[in-house]
């Protein structure tokens, strides 16, 4: 399965980032790509209102996402990202999205809450209280998550445990001290714990450090961006997965029960 990454800074206005969005969908099509991860909360970003993801959130049949929608009914890719839902005055969910063939296949609203690093996401935001069914592409199971969930092991390796073969991650990872070398070993270490592939999607704002990356099963980096916008691709390979698992058998070594999530 061949896959790509879009990298991108997010402005304040929602229509220019839909067109992004949609030119990285057609050009990830046209490459042969059968997936397309973006980075998260893409409807708006100002560097001068933290709020205002929150403040331009859309329903899931807003403009936004109809003109992804649109898009990707002209071919098989399939495309996630995240966009703020709105939910009680004032609040929204950060919501993951699946799109294929004109349609949301799946959504996720975000598990774990960036409060953190004199950030506090849930001032605004209403966590979820499900962890997400798995998807399926060309016969190859993908496991979803949103940015901060990087830091929750016990997230990656329940869906690992469910069947998961890759983890996809949208982000807009914040600078600051340390942030970039967290991303980095983070990632390493999920593919890890799971044997894995990740495929990582994230923001490259001023104030998001970008370095979209791929993994494969053992850590090993296989394809990655700088802080520029981007469009990464790389190849998910089953027999990889599976010398991994045969090499680096933790799934099956555990010795302690599977974690319990909510």
């Amino acid at each position: 399965m061949y896959v790509a990454v879009g990298q991108f800074a997010v402005t304040p206005r929602w229509q220019e980032n839909a067109e992004t969005c949609v030119s990285l969908m057609a050009q990830a099509a046209r490459q042969g790509a059968s997936l397309l991860v973006l980075p998260e909360a893409l409807l708006a970003r100002d560097d001068n209102d933290p709020d205002l993801s929150v403040k331009s959130a859309q329903p899931l049949d807003g403009g936004f996402l109809t003109r992804l929608l649109a898009e990707s009914a002209r071919n098989r890719l399939t495309t996630v990202l995240t966009i703020h839902v709105p939910s009680t005055a004032g609040r929204a969910i950060n919501t993951l999205v699946v799109l294929r063939g004109g349609e949301i296949v799946e959504q996720y609203a975000k598990l774990h809450l960036y409060d953190a690093f004199s950030i506090q996401e849930s001032r605004r935001v209403d966590a979820g209280t499900r962890v997400p069914s798995l998807i399926e592409i060309d016969g190859i199971r993908l496991g979803l998550m949103t940015c901060y969930d990087l830091r929750f092991p016990e997230m990656a390796l329940s869906l690992a445990l469910a069947g998961a073969q890759v983890l996809v991650l949208p982000a807009a990872w914040v600078k600051g001290p340390l942030k970039e070398h967290h991303w980095a070993t983070l990632l390493a270490a999920r593919a890890l714990d799971t044997t894995c592939y990740l495929v990582a999607a994230g923001e490259c704002g001023s104030k998001n450090i970008g370095q979209s990356r791929i993994l494969d099963p053992l850590g090993v980096t296989i394809a990655a961006a700088a802080e520029a916008p981007a469009l990464l691709f790389a190849e998910i390979s089953p027999a990889r997965i599976a010398h991994a698992r045969a090499q680096l058998p933790v799934l099956t070594n555990r010795r302690f029960a599977p974690p319990q999530l909510l």
